[in-house]
């Protein structure tokens, strides 16, 4: 059996927003069985916004949970980190509106949580099992949800850009190709964007240090960490992204062109669907509600 798992200490990091450009202070916490990722805005009297489909809010170059008018947002790459080190229970206390950025990828959160270190809790873990395929298709991009025993993604991205065109990759999740092969990937943008992007309050933040920005035939940055570290980026947002569904998937993903918005419409699809099972580690149907979350007032 497997059992739930929370950070073992607290730990604290800050940076700045990459898209309000403004310092950030953050502080991961412990916490009890079936409390799922929890955000808390210290800021706003500890105001809690659960790390759940049902509270997204927007989906626009990054993906932002709100309730009652207040947010949390670029949410996608620390869920990610917890979701690949199968950390279920945590609170994370934020002092504003962003997640700091770091380094544009998931390597520091991943080492921020094995600092914590995280224990096992007295309870089974849960996973969605899939029991027939699902698909969100918006023209030529599309998620699927295929039947698997293992959590399996392949991804496909196209862009027109020497240093990508299109690139694919299947890897098997589990915490050491988490770990090695996708939280090390960085986000990406193009420098022929910022300036649009800066007029809508956005990418406030960015720069080679948070990102690789990509000129007309080259990154702005040293290096590449990987060859195809654009794809493998993308597979850390769909991962940060399906975590909103609840519990961990026992499924393939198959994405083609995707993106936070056709990632979180999965999360809701599976979080409302018949042909998702939750079940205990040890295999056994469980009758436990599919959310870990409360419904929102």
């Amino acid at each position: 059996m497997y059992y739930q798992r929370t950070l073992k200490h607290a730990i604290e990091c800050s940076g700045i927003g990459l898209h309000s450009g403004r310092k950030v202070s953050m502080r991961l916490l412990p916490a009890p069985p079936d409390t799922g990722i929890v955000f808390r805005r210290v800021d706003k009297e500890g105001f809690e916004i659960p790390a759940n489909s049902d509270y997204v809010r927007r989906v626009d170059f990054a993906t932002t949970l709100g309730s009652s008018g207040l947010q949390v947002s670029t949410v996608e790459h620390l869920l990610g980190a917890f979701y690949g080190m199968s950390v279920d229970n945590a609170v994370v206390e934020i002092n504003a509106a962003e997640v700091p950025i770091m380094d544009g990828s998931a390597a520091p959160f991943v080492y921020l949580i094995r600092e914590a270190g995280a224990i096992n809790q007295n309870k089974a873990r849960r996973y969605f099992r899939v029991t027939r395929p699902l698909e969100v298709q918006e023209a030529d991009r599309w998620i699927k949800v295929l039947p698997s025993e293992e959590l399996r993604v392949t991804y496909t991205i196209a862009f027109a850009h020497p240093l990508i065109y299109e690139q694919t990759l299947t890897i098997p999740i589990n915490a050491g190709t988490f770990v090695d092969q996708i939280a090390p990937a960085r986000t990406f943008g193009f420098m022929k964007d910022v300036e649009a992007l800066r007029v809508r309050g956005l990418a406030l933040g960015g720069s080679v240090d948070n990102a690789i920005v990509l000129g007309e035939s080259r990154a702005l940055n040293a290096d590449l960490r990987f060859i195809n570290e654009f794809v493998r980026h993308k597979i850390l947002d769909v991962l940060g992204d399906l975590s909103l569904a609840g519990y961990p998937l026992k499924a393939h993903i198959l994405v083609h062109k995707g993106g936070h918005r056709l990632h979180t419409d999965m999360a809701k699809l599976i979080n409302r669907s018949s042909a998702f099972n939750a079940i205990e580690s040890s295999g056994e149907e469980s009758t436990a509600a599919l959310r870990l979350a409360p419904p929102m007032a």
